[in-house]
């Protein structure tokens, strides 16, 4: 299902790369994938946060982050070695398939009434799945398109991807609603998520064996070693592409100021903020946040190859990092439902932006027998950014969430990011910049 184009074919729009037959079907089984996503995430959300037969502290929030991330930020480098040895599509077909069954053991631990690390445990499970199957789609998709085309194919695949994971979270706040926000209720919504996954194996079944790569392995014989190189290696990689290193330093002072900000707007939500007219709180403004980040990350997603092609890479990602500060300062600060609501928007913009940068730096950069390990490095790196600083930022918020010296230090963590890369980026030939 490889597909060729011609090298104009990123400066074309959505519509062109559904012009290839692997790109398109690579895209579906990722919208499968990503509505089980938000369906998932937004009942266990409600289930843990906005249950009546539950109770949710910053400490509890914390934990839960830790719970779902830490573990798998782990073993993430040494997932990353089995990307790069085994074949993508049988990859994505299993994880697809465990992911489905641990969805299941999710719902019946609700709908008895588990709690704590044995729910989460369960959670840790879909999540770690979700996320070693969705590097191994973002490994693969160099196969499927022209070099010249990644920017723009990574854009539209992770962009239209994040909008169906919130149309999917949409989904699970609707079927919330009906069923009920007690135990049983929230059992039933996330039950829903269970199709996802299996049609996303069924799709990624389509691919012909190795046509999703690796195209060479330099890994040993003995699996052991190979999962235990995972870690070095994907930080050697990393460490010697200058684009790669100095985009970690920018998207992960992002992730720790997004992660205080996340904590705060849960907090703000649950025991602060009332309804005002259309606009929510509860879990219902929680779907508005979620509505208004995706729209963010829409806007983002068709316009990034534009700027980077237009500005360059350098400016982009330091333009990005300074709007997320000042909507931080200027929308955040106020702690309104209002503006709390603009902020979002503006900076899961400004970090999607981020993101799609280090993404195709990766893909571009960086040869094919080791991006896999580079992704999971990403991907685990990513996770212990967010469970650090939730975590630091639950011991020091209050419990109602309005702390305006730690939304100060997540402005203060931005510009710090880009100073971070422009120091590393000092290393590369200018002419990439």
């Amino acid at each position: 299902m490889t597909a060729k184009a011609g090298p104009g074919v990123e400066r074309e729009s959505v519509r062109t790369y559904f012009a290839l037959p692997g790109f398109r079907w690579l895209l579906y089984c990722r919208f499968a994938a990503s509505w089980s996503d938000g369906m998932f995430r937004a009942g266990l959300a409600g289930a843990v946060l906005f249950n009546p037969e539950r109770a949710a502290d910053p400490l509890t929030i914390a934990g839960g982050f830790a719970t779902l991330l830490l573990p798998y930020s782990l073993i993430g480098p040494f997932a990353g070695a089995l990307l790069d040895r085994w074949d993508r599509r049988r990859v994505l077909v299993v994880a697809n398939l465990l992911r489905a069954l641990a969805i299941l053991a999710t719902v019946l631990a609700l709908s008895a009434g588990v709690n704590g690390a044995g729910l989460f445990s369960l959670a840790l499970l879909v999540e770690g799945v979700a996320r070693f199957a969705g590097s191994g789609m973002s490994a693969a998709l160099p196969h499927l398109v022209p070099p010249t085309c990644l920017v723009g194919a990574n854009a539209a695949a992770t962009t239209l991807g994040a909008m169906v994971a919130v149309f999917g979270g949409g989904c699970a706040i609707v079927l919330r609603a009906l069923f009920g926000a007690d135990d049983a209720g929230s059992a039933l919504t996330t039950s829903f998520a269970f199709a996802g996954p299996v049609l996303a194996a069924l799709i990624a079944a389509r691919f012909a064996r190795g046509s999703l790569g690796p195209s060479t392995v330099d890994e040993p014989a003995d699996a052991v070693l190979a999962v235990a190189r995972g870690l070095t290696d994907g930080a050697r990689v990393a460490a010697r592409t200058p684009s790669v290193l100095a985009g970690f330093a920018a998207l992960f002072a992002h992730r720790a100021a997004y992660a205080v900000s996340l904590l705060l707007s849960v907090l703000l939500m649950r025991f602060s903020f009332t309804d005002l007219g259309l606009l929510q709180a509860g879990l219902p403004g929680l779907g508005q946040l979620a509505l208004l980040a995706g729209a963010g990350i829409l806007l983002a997603g068709f316009r990034t190859a534009w700027l980077i092609r237009r500005f360059g890479r350098t400016r982009v990602v330091l333009g990005a990092l300074l709007l997320a500060a000042l909507a931080q300062l200027g929308l955040g600060l106020p702690m309104t439902l209002p503006t709390t609501l603009a902020a979002s928007f503006l900076i899961t913009a400004a970090g999607q932006v981020l993101k799609l940068g280090v993404d195709s730096a990766i893909q571009r950069d960086v040869e094919d027998a080791a991006r896999g390990r580079v992704f999971a490095l990403y991907d685990t790196l990513f996770n212990l950014t967010m469970v650090a600083a939730v975590s630091a930022a639950a011991a020091l918020t209050p419990p109602d969430g309005r702390s305006p010296p730690l939304l100060l230090a997540a402005t203060a963590c931005y510009l710090l990011g880009g100073l971070g890369y422009l120091i590393v980026l000092r290393r590369r030939p200018a002419g990439d910049l």
